[in-house]
């Protein structure tokens, strides 16, 4: 099986690789248009700035590929956010394959919430929207989440978590899926969302 990872000026993809090497499968890292098209699984990660991402996927022309592939694509984090309309870091359009918008967490000086959200936090599955991510594990299972922007919840939205609002912990919608938290730090849970996204 072809898995692609997409290469652009985001962090940290070898945490991403080794959680799927463990699964037996070996990633490509790329910024190829035919690379992605001729994949059998697609994942857009990224931990960054959101007008720095969406410039570099426009000098690749990717902005134009992504939201046409038709295999099953995973965004993570920052992939989920640039996959949505509208972003407030940067004043940032994106790829608009949701159409939702991405927003800064905001907090009074007297909350004990502190920006970004860092740590391990429970999911609520929607089972209005059937996400085959969540097979085989169960409602209210923690994750973990490192992100000052969060998407707002939406008729996409897959899963969603509360720190200091709720927001979407995750998306689906046709071939695309996404989720806000990182599933190759979550544990067993992560490991079983991944193989599902693998197996589907």
């Amino acid at each position: 099986m072809k898995v692609v990872i997409i290469k652009y000026n985001s962090g940290n993809v070898c945490s991403l690789a080794n959680a799927l090497e463990r699964l037996g499968i070996r990633p490509i890292l790329s910024d190829e248009p035919d690379e992605l098209i001729s994949a059998d699984k697609v994942i857009f990660p990224g931990v960054g700035e959101a007008g720095n991402a969406m410039k570099y996927l426009k000098e690749k022309g990717l902005h134009l590929i992504i939201p046409e592939l038709k295999q099953d694509v995973l965004g993570i984090c920052l992939g989920m956010q640039l996959m949505c309309a509208h972003s407030e870091e940067g004043n940032t359009d994106c790829l608009n394959i949701f159409p939702l918008y991405v927003k800064k967490f905001v907090i009074n000086k007297e909350d004990k919430y502190k920006i970004p959200h860092v740590g391990w936090n429970n999911i609520v599955l929607n089972n209005e929207v059937n996400s085959k991510l969540y097979l085989n594990t169960e409602n209210n299972k923690y994750v973990y989440f490192v992100h000052s922007y969060y998407v707002e919840k939406g008729i996409f939205t897959s899963s969603e978590t509360t720190y200091i609002i709720p927001f979407s912990a995750s998306l689906k919608k046709d071939n695309f899926y996404a989720v806000q938290y990182h599933p190759e730090k979550s544990g067993k849970t992560g490991e079983t969302i991944l193989r599902n996204f693998i197996n589907l």
